[in-house]
């Protein structure tokens, strides 16, 4: 299967790859689209976790406010050096990891960070609400596994989708950086500030509320 530069220049605008790279995968998958993408994929893992042993620690603290100030997040993200800290692709993506932040509320940046005490329970209790749904004994444990992956999807920032295109995830869209810029890219720790967060709310009875605005209008 034959393709076009207008092919490659496609590849490259999607995958963010270098022409070359393009070129060459695309030949290698005899011209599949999709198979040279998956190529592409599996070589800028490899290339990846070769940069995963640099120090990364340039980067920028960046601060994203939310809902008319009701939700605040400050986020570092690391990079190799101080020249792609200020490149435009590095601050966007910065900011696209602190408005993931504000929107899905992760506890933690990765797996390994998750208290073990907590994903125990967690998976006790997991196995409890397996078993009382009649699950049998013995597809328990995948249901839980299933369940725990779930979890850290939820509670982990590298682990869930991202806001903007939910077919990748955040460690995705680092992945996607990192062939782009040629650094390693990394976050590092973040914070989430939500107004009124852990403290006791008002809870009127809807119907008393509505009562007192009726009142309030026949004055």
């Amino acid at each position: 299967m034959s393709f076009t530069a207008q092919d490659v220049a496609k590849l490259r605008q999607q995958t963010g790859v270098g022409m070359m790279e393009c070129k060459k995968a695309l030949t290698d998958a005899n011209g599949d689209f999709e198979k040279a993408i998956v190529l592409l994929r599996e070589r800028g893992l490899k290339a990846v976790d070769k940069k995963q042993g640099r120090i990364a620690s340039e980067g920028m603290v960046a601060s994203y406010i939310h809902m008319g100030g009701k939700i605040g997040v400050l986020v570092e993200v690391n990079c190799e050096t101080d020249f792609v800290a200020k490149s435009d692709d590095f601050q966007v993506l910065v900011k696209d990891i602190a408005m993931q932040i504000a929107a899905a509320n992760p506890k933690y940046v990765k797996e390994d960070e998750v208290d073990p005490a907590e994903l125990e329970n967690e998976k006790e209790i997991l196995k409890a609400q397996a078993l009382n749904e009649g699950k049998p004994a013995n597809i328990v444990e995948k249901m839980v596994e299933g369940r725990v992956k779930k979890y850290y999807e939820d509670v982990c920032l590298l682990n869930q989708p991202f806001v903007k295109d939910s077919s990748k995830t955040i460690k995705d869209i680092l992945t996607e950086a990192t062939l782009k810029i040629g650094e390693k890219i990394s976050v590092r720790r973040f914070v989430r500030y939500e107004l009124g967060e852990g403290l006791e709310k008002r809870n009127e009875n809807l119907a008393e509320e509505v009562a007192k605005q009726v009142a309030s209008v026949n004055k």
